[in-house]
């Protein structure tokens, strides 16, 4: 669903400015000002807005007061009244103070990024959870800041910043607000406790999880549909989908996997987005391997990569086994290959080709974990052989006499729950293995 087109009274489009402020510190930060603004300006055509412009500040430190400094602010003023503009969107988190100086300074609605995206989140959650947590986050954000948006809450208009429980208007105090939240976060904990329900009983089954992890629009819900024909939305916006979709995979060697595509990420995602999400995030953490997909026609792509890893790194997932994936590669001119940075082990690969999704399973199966060993299985026992195809991957077999050998990586999970059956046929480590004749299981 696409989110809604916000309409003013005069039967138009809002139409926005864009600020952004540089100071020392973000300039320190080496994050890019430029990208960052033109990034907003994709989040404010994601809402429905119309963009009339944008403008910079460079300040060492931000304004107190207005956040940019007192000339700017006049200057903003002159714009929004020759432009016949509504609102106007920092690209930064503005203090309750600054949002109630800025709308009486200017006359106009004030919406900073973090408002901004939590907007776009309220359009496109379509689940209890992601609804829930949408919630949560907007009332969050909005409880330190009740006095600063008097007349953002009390504007007829509708329109960025006011969906959900922006319509509480003014009248909403503190102690409804507190108990909402209350409320919201008992049945979040209702819902996660469902969740790592599945989980177990998954890693129980001994299923193994692939997660798709990446930036906003890198194309994680095309991979999904593309992999597994799975009916999920996939459209060039930022955060097109936004809950967390499951479905099974099977990989070339006969093995099925689960498959999930999580919520993009993005630079300086409101971190009470990051703390409602963190259930559904945790999909991450909880995988036995991230699919870190790129988006390899972007001109950030190796920022989104970095914040991608940031974000993974403050969930705890740093470490899981990744194979990353620059995806969109039919965009990129063949000059261009050489820039994408990653490791020699990163895959180039367009959604839309066959033949990559082929490479791309055949390396999924190469990178999932697991130790490899040989089974020296008797030819009689067919129903040995079939469950070692089941929940394994071989890479090889080969008959000797009335043995049957299995080149295969079997993941710690399986290991776990078929170990018993399987292992007296191990015959050894496959990097220990010798050109000897493997000994039959109990023989001298």
């Amino acid at each position: 669903m696409k989110p809604s087109t916000y309409e003013t009274g005069a039967g138009r489009r809002e139409r926005a400015l864009l600020v952004s402020l540089v100071t020392d510190a973000s300039a320190r930060s080496g994050s890019d000002p430029e990208q960052s603004l033109a990034e907003l300006v994709n989040l404010a055509e994601t809402a429905g807005v119309e963009v009339s412009g944008t403008m910079m500040q460079y300040r060492d430190v931000p304004d107190s007061k207005w956040f940019v400094g007192k000339g700017k602010a006049e200057e903003i003023k002159r714009r929004i009244a020759e432009e016949n503009i509504d609102t106007a969107i920092f690209d930064q988190e503005l203090t309750g103070a600054q949002v109630r100086n800025l709308e009486d300074a200017l006359d106009a609605k004030i919406i900073d990024r973090t408002q901004l995206i939590l907007d776009i989140f309220a359009g496109r959650a379509k689940t209890r959870e992601g609804i829930l947590q949408v919630e949560l986050a907007q009332l969050t954000y909005l409880l330190p800041r009740l006095s600063g948006h008097g007349k953002n809450l009390s504007r007829l208009g509708g329109g960025i910043g006011t969906r959900g429980p922006g319509e509480t208007k003014l009248e909403t105090d503190r102690r409804h607000i507190r108990n909402r939240i209350g409320e919201l976060k008992r049945q979040l904990q209702e819902v996660t406790a469902h969740r790592e329900l599945h989980r177990e009983r998954r890693k129980k089954a001994g299923v193994v999880q692939i997660a798709l992890v990446g930036y906003t629009n890198a194309g994680k819900s095309t991979l999904l549909r593309q992999l597994t024909n799975a009916d999920v939305l996939a459209e060039d916006k930022l955060f097109a989908t936004l809950d967390p979709t499951t479905r099974t995979l099977r990989l070339p060697g006969g093995k099925e996997v689960l498959l999930t595509d999580t919520v993009g990420f993005i630079q300086n995602l409101p971190h009470d987005l990051v703390a409602a999400f963190r259930s559904t995030l945790e999909e991450a953490n909880e995988a036995d391997l991230l699919l870190h997909v790129v988006d390899a026609s972007s001109s950030m792509r190796d920022r989104q990569r970095e914040v991608v890893e940031q974000v993974l790194a403050e969930l705890g997932a740093a470490a899981k086994p990744t194979l990353l994936v620059y995806n969109k590669i039919d965009a990129v001119s063949a000059s261009d290959f050489p820039l994408l940075s990653g490791g020699g082990d990163a895959l180039r690969i367009s959604a839309m080709d066959r033949r990559d999704l082929d490479r791309l399973l055949m390396k999924l199966e190469d990178a999932l974990p697991g130790d490899r060993c040989v089974l020296r299985i008797p030819a009689s026992r067919g129903d040995l052989a079939a469950l070692a195809y089941r929940v394994g991957d071989v890479k090889e077999q080969r008959t000797e006499d009335d043995w049957l050998l299995l080149d295969i990586r079997l993941n710690h999970a399986d290991m776990e729950k078929w170990g018993r059956l399987l292992e007296p046929f191990r015959v050894d480590n496959v990097e220990k293995e010798t050109n000897e004749n493997p000994v039959e299981p109990g023989s001298d």
